[in-house]
């Protein structure tokens, strides 16, 4: 819960260009309908078209990732992106729900179908998809755009934690400092700059953020300590809680070190 009057500041920014691949630190990105430019932009499917996820594949927080906009480097690989004119656009899935994304060719599956040990193809987002709640838009993410957490939120479970854990366990797009602890659960709109980011749904954890994503590894925590004190029911869903899925309502471009403007707390 926020208290008093706070400095509130941006201290981390994280693109993630392959869905489930690691985490890439900016220290500016900007901010688009769809969330941060190049954002889950790429991602790997099996033979039906069903996206992989660290979820059932965990070794795939060690696909260490770069893009620029125009080549996507992955462990050493180098690919040019191919877009809608350069490669055929196959319909895939998220969670079930129905998408697309331009096939990236052979090489690519082959790369990846080598890492995983299992047919995959590389496809890269292209259309337009729905959010779950709130009029927004996304690319290869699960349901939003962005995804908040405060530094203080994740100081709190630290501390409950027999060995404490990093941010990248949570996969956030904007980390926050100043929030106090879950201090974002109390914000219903932001201002960062010119940009305006509305928060509109606590995010609900799941196995994901027990893969250490240097090793690879999947263990239990933290998600067995934040199922303790964090699971709440939101619109009728049951969830274990730790930051905050938001939307982009002005965009524009992030920076390390801007203040953050409450304009608004939820209800």
């Amino acid at each position: 819960m926020i208290r008093g009057a706070r400095l509130i500041t941006v201290t981390g920014l994280n693109v993630h260009p392959l869905k489930s691949g690691s985490a890439t630190p900016v220290h500016a990105a900007d901010l688009l309908e769809t969330g941060l430019r190049h954002d889950r932009e790429f991602m790997l499917v099996d033979a039906e078209g069903r996206f992989l996820s660290q979820r059932k594949h965990p070794r795939m927080a060690l696909l260490r990732t770069a893009y620029d906009g125009v080549a996507l480097d992955v462990n050493g690989f180098h690919h040019k992106a191919v877009g809608p004119d350069g490669g055929p656009v196959v319909d895939v899935t998220v969670h079930g729900k129905p998408c697309q994304g331009v096939d990236q060719g052979a090489e690519a599956a082959g790369f990846f179908s080598d890492f995983m040990g299992m047919p995959v193809r590389l496809v890269r987002f292209t259309g337009t998809r729905p959010t779950g709640r709130g009029g927004g838009k996304v690319a290869f993410e699960d349901g939003y755009p962005l995804l908040i957490i405060g530094e203080d939120s994740l100081d709190d479970l630290n501390g409950r934690l027999a060995e404490p854990v990093p941010m990248n366990r949570f996969r956030p797009n904007i980390v926050l400092s100043g929030l106090g602890p879950y201090g974002e659960d109390s914000v219903r709109r932001l201002r960062i700059g010119g940009v305006e980011i509305e928060l509109v749904k606590p995010c609900g954890r799941c196995v994901l953020t027990t893969v250490d994503q240097d090793t690879g590894v999947k263990g239990r925590e933290p998600l067995a300590t934040l199922a303790r004190y964090r699971t709440a029911e939101f619109d009728g869903e049951r969830l274990i809680m730790f930051g905050q899925n938001a939307i982009p309502r002005v965009t524009g471009t992030l920076h390390v070190g801007q203040s953050v403007e409450v304009m608004e707390f939820a209800a």
